[in-house]
């Protein structure tokens, strides 16, 4: 049994996604996954898992946007940056939500953010993680970042408070608490967080990992197969090119197709069966192949 297409996975707290690619591989009888977006084990939510020839379009999503629910504990700093971790420092909670609500706006936009010791980063071919689990701390540059919101949700307790993350690819949630908490002169960190949409796939699409082995065990290839999206919802913003038998067997075998009719630009490219082909380009009454994404039999 091996299927294609992409599933949502609801990642379940102290799993790590790679946790959840091991469990899926047997799951889903295929060891081509891949998965969008790292998360950490403490958090839970939207995890979308590319099974098959679709692992192919992990990399290529035009959308790579986030959306977290996040709870930001004040007071307290750890050497992971969330509640995990080993604690470095307390301090009395000097600030409430009136001085969170007047810093968040500072965050928001274009900017420079210092990865965490603890991520998948790498510095000279060692994820970071690896060197701080040895106890070794390096220096890190800082990378672009972009966050589009940052929203105030309400206060759980005199250090806890809930905040909407709304950011682009790269974004560490945990780094910026840290930074939330310096700009109120305390230390901060993650008390829990949940991505609620990564990229195209928020959390209504989402499968527990309880759901997706029951569906095997029940309903077997069948009932998997109706919870996996096409690769080509992925592509949805592209328009849709429905290409004949003779162009199909071009397209597969790496020839362009000529005298094509389509417009200039990129589509995704259908069979007359509507069978999802992958990425194409029309140019000059031309149509090449960029990326198929179909399993070869």
């Amino acid at each position: 049994m091996s299927l294609t297409g992409i599933l949502v996975v609801d990642k379940p707290s102290g799993w790590t996604s790679f946790d959840v690619i091991a469990k899926l591989r047997g799951v889903l009888g295929t060891r081509k996954l891949g998965h969008s977006g790292t998360l950490d084990p403490m958090a839970t939510g939207v995890l979308p898992v590319f099974a098959g020839a679709a692992s192919k379009a992990v990399d290529l999503q035009p959308n790579q946007n986030k959306t977290y629910l996040a709870t930001l504990r004040l007071g307290l700093a750890t050497d992971t940056g969330d509640i995990t971790g080993a604690v470095l420092k307390t301090a009395p909670v000097t600030a409430g939500e009136a001085e969170l609500r007047a810093v968040l706006p500072g965050f928001v936009g274009q900017r420079m953010q210092v990865p965490p010791m603890y991520s998948a980063v790498k510095i000279g071919g060692q994820p970071l993680y690896k060197l701080a689990r040895a106890g070794k701390t390096v220096q890190r540059a800082a990378r672009p970042i972009v966050i589009y919101k940052l929203e105030y949700l309400g206060r759980l307790s005199p250090s806890d408070h809930r905040l909407r993350v709304e950011c682009g690819k790269g974004t560490y949630v945990r780094a910026l608490a840290e930074e939330l908490g310096a700009a109120l002169g305390l230390p901060a960190t993650l008390a829990a967080l949940r991505r609620t949409r990564a990229g195209l796939f928020d959390e209504e699409q989402a499968h527990t990992l309880e759901e997706i082995i029951a569906a095997r065990e029940t309903g077997g290839e069948e009932a998997l197969g109706r919870l996996l999206l096409g690769a080509d919802a992925v592509f949805a913003s592209l328009p849709a090119l429905t290409v004949d038998e003779g162009a199909v067997a071009r397209l597969l075998n790496g020839a362009p197709v000529y005298r094509c009719a389509a417009p200039n630009g990129q589509y995704r490219l259908y069979t007359g069966a509507g069978v999802f082909l992958g990425l194409g380009r029309a140019e000059g009454r031309a149509l090449t192949a960029q990326k198929l994404l179909i399993e070869r039999k």
